[in-house]
């Protein structure tokens, strides 16, 4: 028999919390070997000086990004990145056979006149983005094994759309009465400093932002619109609460059939999500918590139904980082290379 092989896989942008997160799951990954990171502020240096407590655990070093360097090293590649970077890099990876996972908003929308709407970026491989696939394995599970480049979600709209999708494409809800509240704890935000993120701002304290106007609101509304067949406007209002991780996404929305009752609903979303090995719908009752994902690739939901309102209201609990990030894009990977979808993932939390 020959000597087991393990897939070489790379991290462009391997500083921030992104990809300190996909360090630690690809070395635990049976079938990877990790073998590059890359990024421009930290040529040189070891990755424990950035981040000590994995010193004893990786002797990887920070390198230079070039493109056809990492794809003769690398068949997966995966872009942690900000916005308006990936798409520079990825057509040249793509060009070299390598699979792409860009966890950047770069090719998460299928009109790029959208994203540049939103994120002030103009854009020139309009032919390369076509191809890309949104990696919501939830949805587009099939889609995203046959695909070559995959944009995947942010951690709001993962949260979001796990929430409303039974809803939207089992015709449970009035499209355009649903809203979004969700609440994010402060790794959401990255590792680079900012003041509203410092201790003494956010802690015991509790504030939307970007009301009416944050960038995750197209992605929610371009996939809602996928799920209905017709344009769809959402209303989505995040906060920072004083956490370090975890989202909670809770959703309004009024039912079609007022006659539902939440055991109903528990049936039809537990029936939805049946081949979803990441998403655990609760029991009758039961309102998750973001302390149970926290660690966890998992997704938790609870359901309500108000029958004196006609609402449903829908709670979805993730780890932002997790399920909301990078263990989303390791289980894109296991899709794109034919593993099985929980491969090398946490599949319980850290708890209390």
């Amino acid at each position: 028999m020959g000597k087991f092989r393990r897939v070489p896989v790379g991290i462009v942008g391997a500083s921030g919390y992104g990809g300190v997160q996909l360090v630690r799951l690809l070395m635990d990954h049976p079938e990877v070997e990790l073998v590059y990171l890359g990024g421009e502020s930290s040529i040189g240096k070891s990755f424990g000086d950035l981040y000590p407590h994995l010193a004893h655990a990786t002797n990887l070093l920070i390198e230079a990004v070039e493109p056809e360097i990492i794809a003769h090293r690398c068949e997966v590649v995966f872009l942690s990145l900000p916005n308006g970077l990936a798409c520079q890099i990825a057509p040249k990876l793509l060009e070299k056979e390598c699979k792409v996972i860009d966890l950047s908003a770069d090719y998460r929308f299928s009109n790029l006149t959208t994203y540049t709407n939103w994120y002030g970026i103009e854009r020139s491989d309009r032919t390369i983005a076509a191809t890309a696939v949104y990696g919501l394995p939830e949805l587009y599970r099939d889609r995203i094994a046959e695909a070559q480049l995959i944009g995947c979600p942010g951690s709001y709209p993962t949260a979001s759309l796990l929430a409303l999708s039974p809803l939207l494409k089992q015709g449970l809800i009035v499209p355009e009465t649903a809203i979004i509240d969700a609440k994010s704890g402060t790794s959401s935000s990255g590792r680079q400093p900012q003041t509203n993120l410092l201790l003494a701002e956010a802690d015991n304290s509790i504030a939307a932002f970007n009301v009416g106007r944050h960038r995750h609101t197209p992605e929610i509304e371009q996939i809602c619109s996928d799920l209905t067949g017709h344009e769809l406007m959402i209303q989505f209002t995040p906060h920072l609460v004083p956490m370090v991780r975890g989202i909670l996404a809770t959703v309004y929305a009024t039912m079609n059939d007022p006659g539902l009752v939440r055991d109903d609903l528990i049936t039809i979303f537990s029936a939805f999500y049946r081949n979803s090995p990441w998403v655990n719908v609760c029991g009758s009752g039961i309102y998750p918590q973001t302390k149970w994902a926290n660690g966890s690739n998992l997704c938790y939901i609870g359901i309500e139904v108000d029958p004196r309102t006609g609402r449903v209201i829908v709670m979805s609990a993730i780890d932002n980082l997790i399920k909301g990030q990078t263990g989303q894009a390791i289980q894109c990977m296991n899709l794109m290379m034919g593993w099985d979808e929980t491969l090398g993932l946490p599949k319980l939390g850290f708890y209390p």
